[in-house]
């Protein structure tokens, strides 16, 4: 089932609006929907509400081989969802321009920042160490994907507990939760993305767009930082030209920690 198409009407009552600087939920052009983080029954668990956007976040983990280029070191997999459930516009089995580029986006702020220590899963070089796999969900869909997705992931990694071990010559150990507390994981930073839509090719930009707001954006701008204020990604779509104040702009604007002073 296809999404329903948004009427020019609509289009050009979103657009004057944007122009005269008013949005439809009220809020400011920089401001952000608030955030909600609950947690599940199990570590690695979390759902995330930006607005009305709900993103399931799951982390899971299993001892595999190493890669034969990186002997001592963990491997970080992630896997992003889209589901009907979540808005009429995703067909099962399809695999979206959007899901493509939201996966992307996860690995490159969460596996390329270096974010998560990936020596510290070694427990055997060359032999054996921690995959930690990364599920998130998409159970409600009113824009901004990428933000509420970003945020689910670095938290429920930040709360997960991989299961203690110990090495006694070619045997290990693996330890239930009843015999050894587990371990959390070694998190060096906490990069998350924030994302500027623009429209009439760059005049005007909102902060956390709407699933509305996106419809009638003519580009998108992503940010990743973290709280040190060190840029983790940035990627631009759309096809639109930024100047360089307008990047400064939003450079500004994407230190996230301001507005979320929970993390």
């Amino acid at each position: 089932m296809k999404a329903t198409p948004i009427s020019n009407c609509e289009r050009r009552f979103i657009l004057r609006a944007i122009e005269e600087r008013k949005r439809l939920d009220g809020r400011q052009c920089y401001d952000y929907r608030n955030v909600r983080i609950s947690f599940g029954g199990e570590y690695g668990c979390c759902v995330v509400e930006l607005g009305k956007t709900r993103v399931l976040a799951q982390v899971s983990c299993e001892l595999v081989p190493p890669k034969l280029n990186r002997p001592a070191e963990g491997i970080l997999f992630f896997n992003f969802e889209l589901s009907p459930m979540a808005a009429p516009g995703f067909e099962p089995g399809r695999q979206p321009e959007l899901l493509v580029k939201v996966n992307r986006l996860i690995e490159r702020c969460l596996r390329n920042s270096k974010c998560v220590d990936t020596e510290s899963l070694c427990v055997v070089a060359g032999e054996k160490v921690w995959q930690i796999r990364l599920d998130l969900h998409l159970l409600n869909h009113d824009g901004n994907i990428i933000d509420a997705a970003s945020i689910a992931g670095i938290v429920a990694l930040c709360h997960f507990r991989r299961p203690d071990v110990s090495v006694q010559g070619e045997e290990v150990t693996v330890y239930t939760p009843e015999e050894r507390d587990p371990v959390p994981l070694s998190i060096h930073h906490m990069p998350i993305c924030v994302s500027f839509a623009f429209y009439h090719q760059g005049t005007y930009l909102l902060v956390d767009p709407s699933e509305r707001e996106e419809r009638v954006m003519d580009g998108l701008l992503v940010i990743a930082m973290n709280k040190h204020g060190e840029i983790c990604t940035i990627q631009s779509s759309g096809g639109i030209m930024l100047v360089t104040d307008q990047v400064n702009l939003c450079l500004d604007q994407s230190f996230i920690y301001k507005l979320l002073p929970v993390l």
